[in-house]
């Protein structure tokens, strides 16, 4: 379904690591503004900065932003 928020773990992942959104953002190049669009899913991220954020958090792309079973 396009158009759709994605759910993601940004948020989660990101409180475990003590960041705010702006040091997260400031981490991976980013506004503070492009975080909070991202955690709540109103913004799809590119390849590039998806890889960023999961490298800036310590884990995978894939653990940020999970499929859903209507995705696979």
């Amino acid at each position: 379904m396009a158009n759709r928020p994605r759910d993601n773990r940004v948020r989660e992942f990101r409180k475990e690591k003590r960041l705010t959104q702006a040091e997260l953002g400031a981490q991976v190049g980013v506004s503070r503004q492009s975080i909070v669009s991202t955690e709540k899913g109103d913004y799809a991220p590119s390849v590039y900065l998806a890889l960023r954020l999961a490298e800036s958090l310590g884990t995978t792309v894939e653990e940020l932003f999970p499929l859903s079973e209507e995705e696979l």
